[in-house]
């Protein structure tokens, strides 16, 4: 019984690492098809559009995985969210800037900040989520409340190389899942630009993967034998038929192999990890009450009836192209906002900055350089109010400086959300 919740747990985690990290691996191949080419806007649309009907859905598992943690394992879950609170916290403003930066980059349609905003939150939130599970896996998170280094339990070489895996893995799932999802759309022309992004993200994380290998075996985790190295040569062999039928551009097939290369890495690590949950505790000993155990199945299994069928409904809606509503925009639309000429008093067009009887240098320079000044100064506070905050709730333990801290972060959402909207058009 014990084991129970542990499992799906596990399930949870490899469900949203397969989903929402191919969410979070087109934010990184949105940063780097940056510039205004129109091969460059094309993978950024694709990969925008591409996640539109399911980003949202991809979070419910990393509530699920909270709930069932904190109801099966309340003593390890309060041990590992009070020494984990930097990682786990730069995730949680990761996912919420994230979202925001979608969300206004929806309306706004074509705000650079916006974009570079969910694309860096993008590589950041998989990173520090990782870090943190590197840090469960090392063992570096003792029992009891902030018992464990604030600093040097997560950000450590095994920790780290786990963080920067996340990345790859989400880049390696997300090029082939946007390769497979040009098959189907209007978006064909990018199927070798994805094709040849899968193979360079999966033969990066095959790499990245053997070495981590070496490192956990050094850091005290051995993933080189038992049960653990069955899964180990489970998410190799997939993810060598993931190459060999990205080559061939059968990413139909491709998607489901690179699905399970990942899934096998999670259960290995835990195949690894058993029966030990934290240093000195293990599985049988952190679980909850039977009646508490018996009570939270009960509550996923009812759950299960609604969410199961209403995913499954989503994701064939979305795999058979019924949800492809591609968005279509004005050719008029520029960096900055709407291009349309605006009405002078008595309703004829105003003159247009690049008419002979506006100087260019009044209109558009010196409209670029406020504009530019104006998100220098928002990203600067934005900074800021990140850093600041963070480290005041964490580092600190007075209330006055809890309180200042909160106002910072506060200070930082406004500064964001700010710098992401659509910059008004110099007069």
């Amino acid at each position: 019984m014990a084991y129970v919740p542990l499992a799906l747990v596990l399930a949870g985690m490899a469900a949203y690492t397969v989903l929402a990290g191919a969410d979070f691996g087109a934010g990184l191949w949105t940063l780097l098809a940056a510039g205004p080419g129109s091969h460059a806007v094309a993978i950024r649309e694709h990969a925008r559009h591409a996640m539109g009907p399911v980003w949202e859905a991809n979070h419910v598992w990393l509530i699920f995985v909270l709930v069932v943690c904190w109801t099966g394992y309340p003593v390890a879950f309060g041990s590992i969210s009070s020494t984990l609170a930097a990682p786990l916290l730069i995730a949680a403003i990761g996912i919420v800037f994230r979202g925001a930066a979608y969300a206004l980059r929806g309306v706004a349609d074509t705000s650079r900040p916006a974009e570079y905003l969910f694309a860096l939150s993008s590589i950041l939130t998989p990173f520090a989520l990782a870090t943190a599970v590197g840090a469960i896996a090392l063992g570096r998170v003792p029992v009891g409340n902030a018992r464990g280094n604030p600093v040097t339990s997560w950000l450590n070489p095994g920790s780290v190389l786990i963080g920067v895996l996340a990345v790859a893995f989400s880049a390696y799932l997300a090029a082939v899942y946007l390769a497979a999802d040009t098959t189907r759309s209007t978006q064909r022309s990018l199927l070798p630009a994805f094709r040849r992004r899968a193979l360079i993200a999966g033969v990066t994380s095959g790499a990245l993967a053997l070495a981590g290998l070496l490192v956990m075996r050094n850091s005290g985790l051995d993933l080189t034998r038992g049960a653990a190295l069955v899964f180990v040569v489970i998410s190799g062999a997939a993810g060598l038929g993931t190459l060999a039928l990205c080559w061939r551009s059968a990413f139909g097939l491709a998607r489901l192999t690179a699905a399970l290369a990942v899934t096998a890495v999670v259960a290995g690590w835990a195949a690894a990890q058993a029966p030990r949950l934290l240093p000195g505790m293990t599985v049988t000993q952190a679980a909850a009450g039977r009646s508490t155990l018996i009570a939270l199945l009960i509550a996923v299994a009812v759950g299960a009836v609604i969410l199961i069928p209403s995913l499954a409904l989503l994701f064939t809606l979305y795999l058979r192209g019924h949800l492809d509503t591609p968005e279509h925009h004005s050719p008029e639309i520029t960096a900055f906002g709407d291009d349309t000429p605006a009405l002078a008093p008595g309703g004829a067009a105003a003159p247009a900055p690049g008419d002979a009887s506006v100087p260019a240098s009044a209109s558009v320079t010196h409209g670029d350089a406020s504009v530019r000044a104006r998100a220098r100064t928002r990203g600067g506070a934005a900074i800021v109010g990140l850093v600041g905050g963070s480290g005041l709730l964490i580092l600190t333990n007075s209330a006055w400086t809890h309180a200042l801290g909160v106002l910072l972060l506060v200070l930082c959402a406004v500064s964001v959300f700010s710098l992401a909207a659509p910059s008004p058009r110099a007069d």
